[in-house]
C-alpha cells in the first residue's frame, strides 16, 4: 500500500504536462474552466478558441485524441436535459429540419454542451497525468484542511484493500452455490455487506491505534518539496491566463 498509487484515467508518461507540479495543474483548470463558463454563450468564436487550446494541451500532454474521446462519453446522461432544452423551451420559435424549436432553448443547449464538454476535457486532461499522491500532495501545498488530505490519503489506501475483500466474499458465496435470480434471494449480499463494513471498522480501529503508538497526531508526514519555480506557474497558468483575455474580449464584443 505504500507504493505509487494510479487511478483508471491516469495515463503514465513523461510530456511537460505530466512533469508539472500538481498544485500548478488544479489551479490553472480552475482558472480555465472559470473563463470559459464565464464567457457569453453567443461567442461561438471564443468556443472555438477555447476547443483548439484543450486540443494543444491534449497533444502536448501525449493523450491519445481515443482516450480522451471516450471518456467525453461520461457527459452524455448529463446531455440529456439539453437536448430537451429546444423543445420545452418558450420564446421565439424556428424551423430546423422541419422541427420548431425554442432559439432560447438552442442558445440554452448550446450552452451546456459548450461549457461542460471543454471543463470536462480540462478536467481529463489533469486526471491523466497526476497520480493520486501528487494531487494529495497538490492539496497540501494549496492549504487545503489536513484532515481532508488525511482522510482521502487513507480511503484511497484502503479503497483496494476493501475491494479485494468484496471479490474474496463473492467467491466464497459462488462456491457454496450461491446464484442470486430473484431480488428476494439477495439476502446473502446484504450480510456480506454487513460482514464487510463490521471487518472494515475493525481494521481502522486497530491501524488507528497502531498509528498513534507510533507517535501519529492526526496529520501524515510529507516529504520536504523543491519550491515550484515562477517558469512552472508560468507554463501551467499560460492557458487559462489567454482563456481569461478571450472572455474580456468576448464580453466587449458582445456587449
Amino acid at each position: 500500500m505504500s507504493g505509487a498509487h494510479t487511478h483508471a484515467l491516469y495515463v503514465h508518461g513523461h510530456s511537460g504536462v505530466h512533469s508539472l507540479p500538481a498544485q500548478c495543474k488544479l489551479v490553472a483548470q480552475l482558472a480555465f474552466v472559470f473563463a470559459v463558463v464565464a464567457t457569453p454563450r453567443e461567442a461561438l468564436w471564443a468556443f472555438a478558441l477555447y476547443a483548439a487550446m484543450l486540443l494543444v494541451a491534449i497533444r502536448l500532454a501525449e493523450l491519445p485524441f481515443g482516450f480522451v474521446a471516450k471518456r467525453l462519453v461520461f457527459e452524455v446522461p448529463f446531455l440529456l436535459f439539453a437536448v430537451m432544452l429546444p423543445f420545452i423551451g418558450r420564446g421565439e420559435r424556428v424551423d430546423v429540419l422541419g422541427l420548431s424549436l425554442s432559439r432560447e432553448g438552442l442558445w440554452g443547449a448550446w450552452n451546456i454542451f459548450a461549457k461542460a464538454t471543454l471543463g470536462l476535457g480540462a478536467s481529463i486532461v489533469v486526471a491523466a497525468t497526476t497520480t493520486m499522491p501528487q494531487f494529495l500532495r497538490g492539496f497540501e501545498r494549496l492549504r487545503m484542511p489536513k484532515a481532508f488530505t488525511s482522510t482521502l490519503s487513507f480511503m484511497i489506501r484502503y479503497f483496494d484493500v476493501i475491494a479485494d475483500d468484496m471479490r474474496r466474499m463473492k467467491v466464497a458465496r459462488q462456491s457454496r452455490g450461491y446464484d442470486p435470480r430473484w431480488l428476494w434471494q439477495a439476502r446473502a449480499v446484504a450480510t456480506s455487506a454487513g460482514a464487510l463494513f463490521i471487518r472494515s471498522y475493525e481494521r481502522g480501529e486497530r491501524v488507528h491505534l497502531a498509528m498513534l503508538s507510533r507517535g501519529f497526531t492526526g496529520s501524515l508526514p510529507s516529504a520536504d518539496e523543491v519550491p515550484v519555480s515562477a517558469a512552472e506557474w508560468l507554463a501551467a497558468l499560460a492557458v487559462p491566463l489567454l482563456a481569461a483575455s478571450i472572455c474580456v474580449i468576448a464580453w466587449l464584443v458582445t456587449s
